[in-house]
């Protein structure tokens, strides 16, 4: 690995202190946060500002905030990036970390489709594959997106007075008691399939952000009844969303603490 640039280093440094606060700094705000050189800070400041990297802000004199560079660079990054190809990477992470089944899935209409999946290392495990198509409300992925969506999005998918199709004895038939499992998945962040889909596995879910804060997927561990306890549930739904939140961020999602 070659050298790392002092001045680049510094310069990158001031950059991502506009990630927090009101998102505008001074000069001596920079001096003080970074604990540089006056001079140093003003000639990055003013190198920066050349390159429409940071712009001051109309009005107050001396304070900067991120321009039109960042937002360009940022663009192409997010063009680039694959849903598919990024869910496929965190989804063999979590796999490794649990040994169970991890997919990522999308909502099309009232169905979930599996863009991704990971097979988990046990001998008995849960048989499935990328572009399978599963009724949502069955699933903890179709779940948690539904849980997502805005009420007038959610009732024109799922009408109070249309029952669901069962696909086991426990799936949800009732849309009003859909609506009230969505209520507490949104409360939790986590959505629970407890033998729904299929009669043997069980299944964690998290939702997975773009850089939008809109949720745009969400990923599932899951694992068969014979490996499955409620002891041990609270560890994978902490699996679930530290997956999910790797995602998040690889699509450009940042947090608010």
């Amino acid at each position: 690995m070659g050298r790392l640039v002092p001045a680049v280093t510094r310069a990158l440094d001031i950059l991502e202190l506009f990630l927090d606060g009101d998102g505008t700094l001074s000069a001596p705000d920079i001096v003080r946060r970074l604990q540089l050189p006056r001079t140093t800070v003003h000639e990055l400041v003013t190198t920066l500002a050349a390159r429409s990297y940071i712009v001051q802000v109309p009005g107050q004199p001396g304070r900067y905030r991120l321009g039109v560079r960042p937002y360009q660079l940022g663009s192409r990054y997010a063009e680039q990036l694959d849903l598919a190809a990024e869910g496929l990477q965190v989804a063999r992470s979590v796999a490794e970390a649990c040994g169970e089944t991890v997919h990522v899935a999308i909502l099309e209409g009232t169905d979930v489709i599996y863009i991704a999946k990971m097979d988990s290392t046990h001998a008995v495990r849960m048989v499935s594959a990328a572009g399978r198509r599963l009724p949502a409300h069955c699933t903890s992925v179709g779940k948690m997106l539904l849980a997502s969506l805005p009420d007038h999005e959610l009732s024109a998918r799922v009408p109070d007075n249309v029952p669901l199709a069962a696909m086991t004895p426990n799936s949800i038939t009732d849309p009003a008691l859909l609506r009230e499992a969505l209520v507490e998945i949104r409360r939790r962040g986590v959505a629970v399939e407890n033998r729904e889909s299929n009669p043997d596995v069980s299944c964690v879910a998290a939702p997975v952000y773009d850089r939008t804060g809109r949720v745009v997927a969400a990923l599932s561990i899951s694992v068969p009844m014979i490996r499955w306890n409620e002891e041990h549930r609270p560890e994978l739904e902490q699996l679930a969303i530290k997956g999910a939140a790797e995602l998040s961020e690889r699509l450009g999602h940042r947090s608010v603490a």
